[in-house]
């Protein structure tokens, strides 16, 4: 099968043959049939410091995708050839600390698809069965491609009750965007969206957010001040920008909640008095999705029509076009690219 792999340490990514994985007794063999491009996948192309300590290559990459399972191992109970399926990519051991309190998705021995054990930026990945979700057959494969994100955003959604409240979402890209239609859904009276990026911004008002910031030209403290009088509510920080993080939580009223998604590429200075302790400020970290809670909550935003993911795809690529896709996260230019599909199997 052809694949998209890191095949040595540096810069990129080469398109392979390589064989077609065996499903073991309990595993599943998926036939790809879209696939997203995730930040984490930009990192490894760019092979940046994180990627250098964690990526071991060969390694087959992608862990966003929908296809069609084809193979079953013969252990493999309630799951058919046929089904249209993606796959929780954190596969966890059930005996650490978290697994056992119930925290699947906090799993400390977890092994990720894509980043610790090959992928689905290929004709067909194999994952193990209770790692599959089965996905409604009038999904489409690229919008069902996204549920990886798109838990991502509703897990800090819901990470707090939103209904009422006036809310801050600090970061538009996939996942702050598709945060925006979820905390509507979830009640929020007020949703403010930053980012620095013209069009991304613009995104955000078609995704459904009342106010667009742009915090380069704009003092968004004093705006969303002026618009609540102390401050918002709830913040979902999806960017992982320390000059974000600070604006954040100075705009934050006095007993207000944050939903930290963001990761940063290095440790963050915050007044950790005045922007915390005296605010007396609620911060909760969003890793993952609960497994399997938030992907019910995602089924139920899907076909309900609740939530529509299909402006954030702004790009479709063979698997072949690889270094467009790429380029087009890396160097955007003035172009919009939010979410990028990549096809293994072909377009069709």
């Amino acid at each position: 099968m052809k694949a998209l792999a890191k095949t040595r340490p540096g810069p990129g990514l080469e398109l392979i043959e390589t064989e077609v994985p065996k499903p073991g007794p309990h595993d599943v063999l998926i036939r790809v049939t879209a696939t997203s491009i995730c930040g984490t996948d930009v990192h490894i192309y760019r092979w940046d410091h994180w990627s250098q300590q964690r990526i071991h290559p060969p390694l087959i990459l992608g862990h966003e995708f929908a296809g069609e399972i084809v193979a079953v191992g013969e252990a493999v109970q309630g799951l058919e050839v046929g089904m249209p399926v993606s796959a929780e990519g954190h596969i966890v051991d059930h005996t650490c600390a978290a697994c056992r309190a119930g925290q699947l998705h906090l799993c400390q021995n977890a092994q990720v698809i894509g980043i610790d054990r090959p992928g689905a930026f290929a004709e067909y990945v194999c994952v193990p069965a209770e790692n599959v979700w089965v996905n409604a057959p009038d999904v489409p494969p690229e919008i069902a491609s996204l549920q990886d994100p798109f838990g991502n955003a509703v897990h800090a959604v819901y990470a707090f009750d939103l209904a009422g409240q006036s809310v801050l979402i600090s970061g538009c890209g996939p996942i702050g965007l598709m945060a925006i239609p979820v905390a509507r859904v979830a009640g929020a009276r007020l949703i403010v969206a930053t980012d620095p990026n013209a069009q991304r911004l613009k995104l955000a008002q078609r995704m459904g957010a009342d106010l667009v910031l742009d915090p380069t030209r704009e003092d968004v403290v004093r705006k969303i001040q002026e618009l609540t009088g102390d401050g918002v509510d709830v913040v979902l920080e999806m960017s992982g920008a320390p000059a974000a993080i600070q604006t954040a939580f100075a705009a934050l009223r006095s007993g207000g909640k944050v939903a930290a998604l963001g990761l940063t590429a290095e440790p963050v200075a915050l007044d950790w008095n005045e922007l915390i302790v005296l605010k007396g400020a609620t911060v909760q970290g969003i890793y993952g999705r609960k497994i399997w809670d938030t992907w019910h909550r995602m089924r139920a935003l899907l076909q309900t029509g609740a939530v529509d993911l299909s402006p954030l795809i702004t790009h479709r690529l063979p698997l072949s076009a690889y270094e467009t896709a790429f380029g087009l996260l890396m160097e955007p230019g003035s172009e919009l690219v939010a979410k990028v599909i990549l096809y293994p199997n072909g377009m069709d």
